[in-house]
């Protein structure tokens, strides 16, 4: 059986993530481990989760969701993260990737090619190695 790939999705508007939910929810091989609409309260509960995707606007309402990019990419190890917001001019983009943003797509009109991302990651998704227990 093939691990899911566990997303953790961060926006702080509710329309925007029950989109993503039904969006990701239709793929095979993923589940949604959690949601956040504060930049407080996400890193915590990512960490919870053991997430391999985290699916951020780093425009969020009481808090600064390039944050936590940046402080996902310093994990170890690095968490993906995949940037969907409305602020997608290059500049903008290009701090993102430099923030750790292994992905960047434009919520106006790139839904689908954030779809088809989520779909490979989902299809070359390996399970993290567990220890192996005594004998």
């Amino acid at each position: 059986m093939r691990a899911m790939l566990k997303i953790f999705l961060v926006d702080d508007s509710g329309l925007v993530r029950r989109r993503l939910s039904a969006l990701i929810g239709a793929l095979a091989g993923v589940v949604i481990v959690g949601e956040s609409e504060e930049a407080d309260t996400a890193l915590g509960c990512i960490r919870m989760t053991h997430t391999d995707l985290v699916i951020v606007d780093p425009h969020l309402a009481g808090g600064n969701g390039m944050e936590i990019v940046e402080s996902l990419a310093r994990a170890t190890p690095p968490l993906l993260t995949m940037v969907l917001t409305n602020h997608s001019g290059p500049a903008f983009r290009a701090a993102c990737q430099r923030a750790g943003a292994r992905y960047f797509f434009d919520k106006t009109g790139e839904y689908e090619l954030a779809r088809d991302t989520i779909v490979r990651l989902a299809n070359e998704h390996r399970p993290a190695p567990t220890p192996c227990e005594p004998a």
